[in-house]
């Protein structure tokens, strides 16, 4: 086992799912003790009309379903699109969290991630944990490049976990976001496979590693 406990870092409700519910499907197969943080619970991408809180609903559904303890699972509520203004109380939030879960890895968005928030967790998330591996995950959409040097192959189950946990997201489903659908989990999976001769990979930016 390459980690023990990995702390999976998501701007925003489903980006932890999006980016890297493969391989957390896998690592969690395996035994790996996985804590994951959303910053924000998204109110304002919520459908018209939506109670409040929907996504952080949807959000610990997924996870659970994923088999993650309801305890391994917590989100802030930090304003969408805003993180910038409060960069350092997220590097503190990030401070804590290394203190009390001292995890030997951590996933979270990319570098080359052009949203804005994604920006300030890839940044800080790498200041925090300078002591650990750090791996960026993917979001496609979000990127003009990406330095695929790390990879975790996946078996079929493993990819349709995370398409089970992105149905919990009822929400993004009714927006019918395009990166939101079985064809673009699989096909993404199968291309990021195909370079490492498997069926089915992730993909990450290995940003720092200590063994």
């Amino acid at each position: 086992m390459i980690f023990k406990r990995l702390l999976v870092l998501a701007p925003h409700t489903d980006d932890a799912e999006l980016g890297c519910g493969g391989s957390m499907a896998r690592l969690l197969e395996e035994g790996v003790d996985i804590h994951v943080v959303a910053f924000s619970s998204a109110e304002e991408s919520r459908p018209a009309g939506s109670e409040p809180y929907r996504l952080r609903r949807e959000f610990q559904a997924a996870l659970k379903a994923m088999g993650l303890p309801d305890d391994h699972v917590r989100c802030h509520d930090y304003p969408v699109r805003r993180f910038s203004y409060q960069r350092q109380e997220i590097l503190e939030d990030l401070v804590a969290l290394r203190r009390e879960l001292a995890p030997d890895a951590v996933f979270l968005p990319t570098g080359s991630d052009l949203h804005q928030d994604h920006q300030v967790i890839a940044a800080e998330g790498l200041r925090a944990f300078k002591e650990v591996s750090v791996w960026g995950y993917e979001l496609p959409w979000n990127h003009i490049t990406f330095s695929a040097n790390a990879f975790i192959t996946l078996e079929p189950r493993h990819v349709e976990a995370k398409w089970q946990a992105l149905q919990h997201y009822a929400s993004q489903l009714e927006l019918a976001r395009s990166y939101f659908t079985r064809e673009t989990v699989e096909s993404m999976a199968r291309f990021r496979g195909l370079q490492v001769k498997t069926t089915y990979a992730e993909a990450f930016e290995l940003m720092r590693f200590r063994y």
